[in-house]
């Protein structure tokens, strides 16, 4: 069932997806050659704790982090270790937060030091995939439109959408329905209606779609061993067309 939220609940859940984003903001800041994934960790555990908000990912369904710090062809859910940044590597962090009971939930992908020109066109072509795939939640389109949008500016691009992993409504729970997929045709699913909130979160590779996920039974990559991309947003639908809530 897709919950549709009030509009004192949408403004709810734009406080904690402000907080969200703006702790990857301060992540971003920190992110340099040298740097290991679990220094951000730690770092992230005591900032939540101090902004009186809860982690949403630490024991969700037993994950062990507040973040999820996925580096180079690790799609998504990399687990923060010892493992030291280089430059060229790109990381991507995705965090979630629970404020006052409401979820909020975003991803951004970051280079580290210098990068070369191909992996910064695929931190691009993600982010404009994402910004076109909120330019259709409208009020009377299909959630369809939304997912077949990254898709098309993805392929038109020679990369490839992940099938395996898809977006999510979200709110009082961290993933409620409807699913988001980043493929699939126009036209086709729920009618977007007003209050619905989507966590839209392209995942894109520089190669195949394919991907395992590691013995750890969380780190999903690459099965070619390609670069991986994620950016992520909270999206309610409005009147106004797209409102999206994690802005800060």
């Amino acid at each position: 069932m897709i919950i549709c939220k009030s509009p004192a609940e949408v403004e709810r859940l734009r406080r904690s997806g402000r907080m969200v984003r703006g702790l990857l903001e301060e992540l971003r800041e920190r992110v340099q050659p040298g740097i290991s994934t679990l220094d951000l960790e730690k770092y992230i555990e005591k900032r939540i704790a101090q902004l009186g908000a809860r982690s949403a990912f630490k024991g969700h369904k037993g994950y062990p982090c507040c973040l999820c710090a996925s580096v180079n062809n690790e799609v998504i859910h990399g687990i923060p270790s010892d493992r030291f940044l280089k430059s060229g590597d790109i990381l991507s962090l995705d965090l979630g937060v629970i404020v006052d009971g409401y979820y909020g939930d975003s991803a951004i992908t970051v280079p580290v030091g210098e990068v070369p020109e191909s992996t910064q066109r695929l931190l691009r072509v993600t982010q404009e995939a994402l910004q076109l795939a909120i330019d259709q939640v409208r009020l009377g389109n299909r959630l369809g439109d939304v997912s077949a949008t990254v898709q098309r500016h993805v392929e038109a691009n020679g990369y490839s959408v992940v099938r395996e992993f898809v977006g999510h409504g979200i709110g009082r729970e961290l993933h409620e329905e409807p699913q988001v997929p980043n493929f699939g045709p126009p036209g086709h699913g729920p009618v977007l209606k007003q209050g619905m909130v989507l966590a839209i979160e392209p995942m894109v590779n520089a190669g195949g779609p394919a991907v395992r996920v590691l013995p750890d039974n969380w780190t999903a990559v690459t099965v070619d061993g390609a670069l991986s991309a994620h950016f992520e947003h909270m999206v309610a639908v409005s009147r106004n067309g797209p409102d999206i809530l994690t802005l800060q």
